[in-house]
Formats: structure tokens, sequence, C-alpha cells
């Protein structure tokens, strides 16, 4: 598999600052996609296909030995927020990333980076 596809977080403005655009960007149905993790982070997801489609983090070991990925199915026309990642336990891959799959390039992903 080539690598991921990375996704650019969206620096969210401080409260003094103009509101930034979100920019949505096609899922990567075969290379999947990732974002590098500093723990400021929130994933949105949008689904423009007719179907369901499922977004997974992928998950790896952690110290409490929590295993499995974390699935969101979305409704057709439908929106989808994960939680902040702010403790990389469980989620971080070995080089830093965040891994996002989606089987669609008709999901779109949005990345959110809070100060």
């Amino acid at each position: 598999m080539a690598d991921r596809t990375v996704l650019t977080p969206i620096s969210v403005p401080g409260p003094y600052a103009a509101a930034a655009n979100l920019t949505w960007t096609a899922a990567d149905a075969t290379n999947k996609n990732a974002f590098v993790f500093t723990g400021r982070e929130i994933l949105l997801v949008r689904n423009d296909n007719a179907g369901e489609q499922t977004v997974t983090i992928q998950s790896v070991a952690c110290e409490h030995a929590r295993t499995g990925n974390l699935s969101k199915a979305i409704a057709a026309s439908a929106y989808a927020v994960f939680p902040l990642f702010s403790n990389g336990e469980g989620w971080r891959q070995t080089d830093g990333k965040i891994y996002v799959d989606a089987a669609s390039a008709d999901v779109k992903l949005c990345v959110l980076r809070i100060p």
C-alpha cells in the first residue's frame, strides 16, 4: 500500500480573530488518510454519498489493553464529528499520525486543530 494521503488541519482561530473557512478533502479510498497528531485535533466528516458510509479510526495497542477501531456509520447527506484526540494513547500510530479509513471519495474529511 502506498503512503496514506495526509490531511492538512485547519487552525481554529482564537477569540479575536476572523472566522476560518472549512476545507473538505475527499477521502482517499485506495491509500486511506492520516493526519499528524498534536493532541488538539477534531475530525469532521461529511457523507455526500446516496447511501450510508462508514469511517474508521485505526487503533493501536495501548497500556490499558484497549483494542478495537473506532467506527461510525454516517447516513447519506449527514455529518459526524469524532472526539477530540487530546490523548493519542490507543490511536497515534508509530509515525505520529492518526489513521482514517473510508471506502468512498464521497466521504469528505476536515480536521480542525484547536489552539
